[in-house]
């Protein structure tokens, strides 16, 4: 089974918060969503389409909830939520974003933040034409492997956005 993945990349503050989240956009994978799994990656988050909340029951570790609106700008955030609780709910939220904790605070968001949430491809070809963000130099491109190009060097995502492997 091929499952859908896409990037978040935060507009407001040009950086990555994840290079792999999941939809959740059934009544089944809303319901399942992260019960079961033992941890997260660093780079790993569910997209919960349409919620105005969430809770983590069954859930076995904390999360980084980030509420949406419709164009996807943050309307509000929750770090280190606690696992086995219910989330406030939010009606004017459209999705919820369940990623690792620390993400919020290493990536800065702040409610009202715009965040781009699209497939690889689609996030490569717009930083190549230039749609997203001010590259840091004109020798730059981001190709559909995520890698980051220069003339000298390839550092990968995850370095550059100081993310960090696990």
């Amino acid at each position: 089974m091929n499952t859908r993945t896409y990037c978040v990349y935060n507009q407001t503050r040009e950086c990555f918060l994840s290079l792999s989240v999941t939809p959740a956009d059934t009544t089944f994978s809303r319901l399942k969503g992260l019960i079961g799994r033992l941890k997260l990656r660093v780079d790993e988050g569910l997209w919960i389409v349409p919620s105005c909340g969430v809770h983590t029951l069954g859930v076995l570790f904390p999360l980084d909830l980030i509420y949406l609106n419709e164009s996807h700008q943050v309307i509000h955030l929750i770090e280190h939520f606690p696992r086995f609780r219910i989330a406030p709910l939010r009606t004017q939220a459209s999705s919820v974003l369940e990623l690792p904790t620390h993400t919020i605070y290493s990536s800065q968001t702040q409610p009202g933040d715009q965040l781009l949430i699209c497939a690889v491809e689609e996030i490569a070809s717009r930083f190549n034409k230039g749609n997203i963000g001010p590259l840091k130099s004109h020798t730059q491109t981001f190709g559909t492997d995520l890698h980051y190009r220069t003339a000298t060097q390839v550092v990968d995502l995850y370095e550059a956005n100081e993310l960090g492997k696990q």
